[in-house]
């Protein structure tokens, strides 16, 4: 599929062909949900604590003898029916990420921005510069109409558009391999560079004639 190219200053430079494995694959909302639940999961902290029983400072002492007092027995001031007890199967620290097959994160990637394209969100650039002045690309940004927008970008981010866009709100900038599912559905707006396409092609092992690349 091909694609016009533009730059920043919103002016046409030519065309670009888009490998249909990549952008022109059928979108599968079931996979890219799991893909965003993953990350999701890996982001969480789980640092979340409760004290158990064993946990909470008290008397280790019976409160009072087992039979006789016309009260029911208890064995500890510690247990969760106290006040100050310890909580039962309260939170633990833990990690809350798990494993996702590698084929169905690659797959997810690709339905996210054949997606875009689909929806006609899919801008590809010429190029990602800027001298570091946040002022200036603010205004071409603004220009341009986008109000939530990801810049994918080749193997490394230049320096200078890096600083300009950090201070812009809703915009956000990557390289190829922080490309992600959720940072592309949750944006309006994904531009691609030259550099960009070449390399998510790469990633995610497309020749550059948009088949499949093969072992």
């Amino acid at each position: 599929m091909k694609a016009p190219v533009i730059t920043l200053a919103n002016e046409a430079v030519g065309e670009i062909e888009l490998p249909d494995a990549v952008f022109g694959a059928e979108p599968r909302p079931d996979i890219m949900a799991r893909v965003v639940h993953w990350q999701l999961a890996k982001r969480r902290a789980g640092t979340h604590k409760t004290k158990g029983m064993g946990e909470v400072s008290g008397t280790t002492k019976k409160p009072w003898k087992q039979k006789g007092t016309g009260r029911a027995r208890q064995g500890s001031l510690r247990s969760p029916q106290f006040r100050k007890g310890g909580v039962v199967h309260g939170p633990v620290v833990r990690d809350h990420g798990y494993d996702l097959p590698k084929k169905v994160r690659r797959l997810g990637l690709i339905s996210a921005l054949s997606q875009k394209a689909r929806e006609g969100k899919l801008v590809v650039l010429d190029r990602a510069v800027a001298d570091g002045k946040t002022a200036e690309l603010k205004r071409r940004v603004a220009a341009l109409g986008w109000r939530s927008a990801l810049i994918v970008d080749g193997t490394v981010v230049d320096e200078g558009f890096r600083r300009a866009a950090r201070n812009i709100p809703g915009l956000d900038v990557l390289p190829t391999i922080g490309a992600n599912v959720y940072d592309i559905l949750r944006h309006d707006v994904v531009a691609v560079t030259r550099e960009g396409v070449a390399g998510l092609a790469q990633r995610l092992g497309v020749a550059a004639g948009g088949e499949e690349a093969r072992a």
